[in-house]
């Protein structure tokens, strides 16, 4: 078949809740408009952000009336290297797309958000998981025969919109389509509800994709580089968390590893992301913000005075209810449950609907516990582990900053919550036993090389094997009362 006489193929991947059956309708209704042909069919995508929800269409660009009676054959499923028009609404899943074939240079018009929603196996990893945006920009630009590339969920929040308006904006601006941006607004003017906002979303990503240039206030933030700019946040968040003794807490800290800048702006980050470590009270306390609740809301485009139900999963365990205990109350439940193998076999699977009064109130109590959090076995476990990595930076400092900033950067073995916690910790523990206690050379240079090669392995090998074998000996896995 010439171009001209068979279906254009477009392949969608959309995210839940982002409006990809909306969209798929959008366009079939376009061409309804315009009488064509056209199909269209969806794959559901798996739950936990492991992949999207697919929408795929075909539009025979020749109107019913010149066809004679005649009917277009057309596939249910893409074929890679066959798809005329790929659109992504996240990254990642554009990256799914290349890699699957579904991208190609003499074919494909790809349009894409370049936004990114985390996957799951990018929070899964002990260090920064996330997947290099740059290289699948530039991977788009040449495996695309035309690349339709920026930040569309930053507009669809501008407009009050879901992001699918602005991809399918981007859709008709391109000019893939046989479709005239009247029969496309017109599709959306069909659905009644969320029009107008449709349409200014429609009318953004049409303007874009064709040249127009990013309205500033959708443009990221730049980022603080300098060390007052971090401890400055670093106040800020601690204040938040416990208050303003806890704040000044953190600058006496602060004041007491040097004046050297580089190794302050480490310490402060990593400091201040230690002392809020997040416990139930956080979490709870982060759940029933107004805040929360709004950014719910303008994510999910819901109008002024429209309902929204927010109902959130915990799954608590023995050391999260333990970690609120008195400290030796505490310490006695965890050592229990570890004896006997229960530390994550207790976790009690909670469904709480935190718009509703009943939920709102159960939460809220929870985070008004926190003048209690000085007085509870986890605030006292992690005061001791602090001043313990604080001492080791201060008397690396004298004899070498980079071994300090070395250590300094150990604190990023430690997060989660659970197992992951428990391995990041006992990682931690075994480099701060055996290379920073007890360095096995006097020479900081060797010291710190030794130390960065063994943090490296630990965040490559959750399991601790790469760790063991930079150590000679085995990691052991603790509790957080160890």
């Amino acid at each position: 078949m010439s171009l001209a006489d068979r279906p254009i193929t477009i392949l969608i991947a959309a995210l839940g809740g982002e409006g990809g059956g909306v969209m798929a309708e959008w366009l079939m209704h376009a061409a309804q408009r315009c009488d064509f042909p056209a199909q269209a069919t969806s794959i559901p995508g798996v739950a936990q952000r492991t992949g999207a929800t697919t929408y795929y269409l075909e539009i025979f660009p020749t109107a019913r009336a010149e066809l004679a009676g005649r009917e277009p054959v057309m596939a249910l499923t893409p074929s890679p290297g066959h798809v005329d028009v790929m659109v992504a609404s996240e990254l990642v899943e554009a990256a799914r797309a290349m890699q699957n074939g579904y991208v190609v240079p003499d074919r494909t018009v790809f349009i894409a958000s370049t936004h990114r929603i985390y996957a799951t196996t990018e929070k899964m990893q002990m260090g920064d998981g996330r997947y290099d945006s740059a290289r699948v920009i530039e991977a788009a630009r040449k495996l695309a025969r035309k690349a339709v590339l920026f930040d569309m969920q930053s507009l669809a929040q501008r407009s009050g919109t879901v992001i699918n308006a602005v991809l399918f904006g981007a859709i008709a601006g391109s000019g893939a389509l046989p479709l005239p941006r009247e029969a496309c607004e017109a599709a959306i003017g069909e659905h009644g509800r969320g029009a107008a906002a449709s349409l200014a979303g429609f009318k953004a990503g049409f303007e874009l994709a064709q040249g127009a240039p990013m309205p500033a206030a959708a443009k990221p933030p730049v980022a603080p580089r300098g060390a007052q700019e971090v401890i400055e946040l670093g106040v800020a968040r601690l204040h938040d968390y416990q208050g303003n003794a806890y704040a000044e807490l953190y600058l006496r800290r602060l004041k007491s590893v040097g004046a050297d800048s580089q190794l302050l702006a480490e310490v402060a980050r990593h400091l201040a992301v230690w002392m809020s470590y997040e416990d139930i009270i956080r979490v709870a306390d982060l759940k029933t913000r107004a805040t929360r609740f709004e950014r719910v809301r303008r994510e999910v485009g819901a109008r002024e005075g429209e309902p929204v139900i927010v109902i959130d999963y915990l799954k608590p365990g023995v050391e999260e209810a333990a970690s609120l205990l008195p400290p030796w109350l505490g310490r006695r439940v965890v050592e229990w449950a570890r004896r006997r193998g229960k530390l994550d076999t207790l976790n009690v699977g909670m469904h709480i609907r935190t718009s509703g009064i009943p939920g709102y109130l159960t939460m809220k109590a929870l985070a008004w516990l926190k003048p209690w959090r000085p007085f509870s076995f986890r605030y006292q476990e992690e005061q001791q582990r602090i001043e313990r990595w604080l001492a080791a930076i201060r008397e690396a400092a004298p004899r070498s900053t980079s071994l300090a900033i070395e250590i300094a950067d150990c604190a990023r073995l430690l997060k989660g919550y659970g197992e992951t916690y428990r391995r990041g910790l006992s990682s931690f523990l075994a480099i701060l036993d055996a290379l920073v206690e007890n360095p096995p050379a006097a020479d900081p240079a060797a010291q710190a090389a030794a130390i960065r090669k063994a943090r490296d392995a630990a965040l490559a090998d959750p399991e601790g094997k790469s760790l063991h074998q930079t150590l000679g000996k085995p990691v052991v896995w603790l509790s957080k009362a160890s």
